[in-house]
């Protein structure tokens, strides 16, 4: 990292002064604690190990396809490897990696408070994550679950032997830490703001995290209504879903993705927030169009609610349903590039600084463009008949979500890194992992595109041969995003014991986070904070003493 004066000056030596950190260091002290940023952390380790087992399954499923005949795993196997994947990753790292960790720990110091509003609701919410994600994962791993990470029914409820509905009840009190998270961040925003701070004011992570807490609260009951009917029907044999019992089981799809297509924006809204922090910072320039991005943000919440019908245009939805949420999904899009279109703007003449969050932040946009595209692709209705069920969607979701999102989160890490632990990394092993990420990433998903349109379906692990060489490209860049992901454990590992220490500001930025030491006390702040200017205000680089005298000159009547 450097440590230009301009960006924060050389940390003091001597002795570490106080900080929550050195706040108790037994386990029960962080087991116990009600610090917003202890409980950050413990987020933050909890989503590392389900991501880790995550990752596992994702390379045993890119092994079993490099060849088109099923080599060490069985039908049932299979399916249960991609669930597990998918279980693991969407509920129990994608929605709650950037909210419950860098939300968590920046939230509160961005407004200018000592902690969120209820800090023992925001503890119980951890206990409560880990409660069903162990819940979850016993039922994964004792007897496996092969329904896919959506549950659909009739599957999941009537002809699955597996584990369904431990999996189901895990995912559905994990729902419960969510919720208490969104209300425990609105009421941050509502009642606990710096004197000065209006919402103009705030920081566009803060807009992220309040827009994203509105649609946690507002959609995941639904969510757990699905999964309880799911459990009612498997349990005790209600007729909710079956159709020869009178059910109807397209109403657990409109339920299930009346929430899941909202819950696509809570993975990636936090990530917009992360990236405006980073290029705004990295360009040295004042967001660009402050307003229209703080508008964007609330538009995709509230339309988010509206375009659930798209994933269903092949499961019998009446035709003029379709047309509805064919539009609804088109426009959809505009909000989402109206925060592209900015993000440059940003960068537009700006001193830009390719450092490794920059670089992690640029790959965002370029892979959640991608993503973004293709998903015009399947909001029409021709196209998506076609490429329903296809790689073409197994592409999309992962550009949207694993490549805009874990980059997003990546970059957050990097760039508040020295905020968190009081340490500086290696810059240069960092870029290195960045760029290894995304062209890795890259290579993985781009020939699953290919693959969806020559008509390859999903969930498939004995596929034609044609297939092939696309399978072998797609696990060859698994390898290399998968040391992207992995190398900066090394390198971050390494910084908590050995790196230089951090100075206070090391990134010049203009957030009230950065005010602070590195890393903070246990109230964040030493001072009271009064707010009195705009965010973002970064000024150009010094100007020589002629050039000043040429600028009055010019003023001079």
């Amino acid at each position: 990292m450097n440590s230009d004066p301009t960006r924060g000056g050389i940390p003091e030596r001597g002795a570490e002064p106080p900080s929550y950190l050195r706040e108790g260091t037994t386990v029960r002290s962080w087991l116990t604690t009600t610090d917003h940023k202890r409980i950050g952390i413990l987020y933050a380790l909890a989503i590392t190990f389900f991501f880790a087992l995550g990752a596992v399954a994702a390379a045993l499923i890119r092994a079993e396809l490099v060849t088109p005949s099923g080599d060490f795993l069985t039908n049932d196997e299979y399916n249960q490897a991609f669930t597990l994947h998918g279980i693991v990753m969407v509920w129990f790292f994608l929605v709650p990696s950037i909210p419950a960790t860098l939300g968590n720990f920046l939230l509160p110091m961005m407004i200018g408070a000592k902690d969120v509003a209820f800090p023992r609701l925001n503890l119980m919410s951890w206990y409560v994550f880990m409660a069903g994600g162990l819940l979850a994962l016993f039922a994964i791993l004792a007897g496996g679950v092969d329904t896919g990470w959506t549950f659909y029914t009739p599957f999941s409820t009537l002809y699955s032997n597996s584990h369904v509905l431990l999996a189901a009840l895990g995912v559905f009190v994990v729902g419960f830490s969510s919720i208490a998270t969104g209300v425990n961040f609105i009421a941050t925003v509502h009642l606990l703001r710096a004197r000065g701070m209006t919402w103009m004011r705030l920081p566009l992570f803060v807009w992220a995290m309040y827009t994203t807490s509105l649609v946690m609260v507002l959609a995941t009951p639904v969510l757990a209504m699905s999964l309880l009917l799911v459990v009612a029907e498997r349990a005790f044999g209600l007729p909710i879903f079956d159709p020869r019992s009178g059910g109807d089981p397209l109403l657990f799809q409109h339920l299930f993705w009346f929430y899941s297509h909202p819950a696509v924006y809570i993975m990636v809204l936090p990530a917009f927030g992360v990236v405006s922090e980073i290029i705004t910072c990295e360009a040295r320039r004042r967001i660009f169009g402050y307003q229209f991005m703080v508008y964007a943000m609330v538009v995709i919440a509230v339309i988010g609610f509206m375009v659930w019908g798209h994933h269903m245009f092949v499961s019998g939805q009446s035709a003029f349903a379709s047309m509805v949420f064919s539009f609804l999904s088109f426009v959809i899009a505009v909000p989402s590039a109206i925060k592209v279109f900015n993000w440059t703007g940003t960068l537009y003449r700006g001193q830009i600084r390719f450092s490794a969050p920059m670089l992690y932040a640029l790959g965002f946009i370029g892979l959640f463009t991608i993503g973004g595209l293709t998903g015009l692709f399947l909001a029409s209705v021709p196209l998506d008949v076609h490429l329903t069920d296809t790689y073409f969607v197994v592409a999309h979701f992962h550009y949207i979500m694993v490549g805009g999102s874990v980059s997003a989160f990546f970059g957050g890490l990097h760039f508040w890194w020295p905020k968190i632990t009081g340490r500086l990394y290696s810059e240069r092993l960092a870029q290195f992992a960045a760029i290894s990420m995304f062209f890795g990433f890259n290579f993985t998903f781009f020939p699953q595109f290919i693959m969806g349109t020559m008509g390859m379906p999903r969930r498939y692990h004995d596929y034609p041969p044609e297939f092939q060489p696309w399978h072998v490209m797609s696990s060859v860049g698994a390898l290399v995003l998968g040391f992207g992901y992995l190398w900066p454990i090394f390198y971050l590992g390494w910084s908590l014991f050995r790196g230089e220490r951090a100075p206070a500001n090391p990134h010049g930025a203009t957030g009230l986070e950065w005010q602070t030491r590195s890393p903070p006390p246990k109230d964040n702040f030493d001072r009271l904070l009064v707010v009195d200017q705009e965010p973002y205000l970064y000024h150009p680089k010094e100007s020589t003493p002629d050039e000043v005298e040429q600028a009055h000159a010019k003023q001079k009547p």
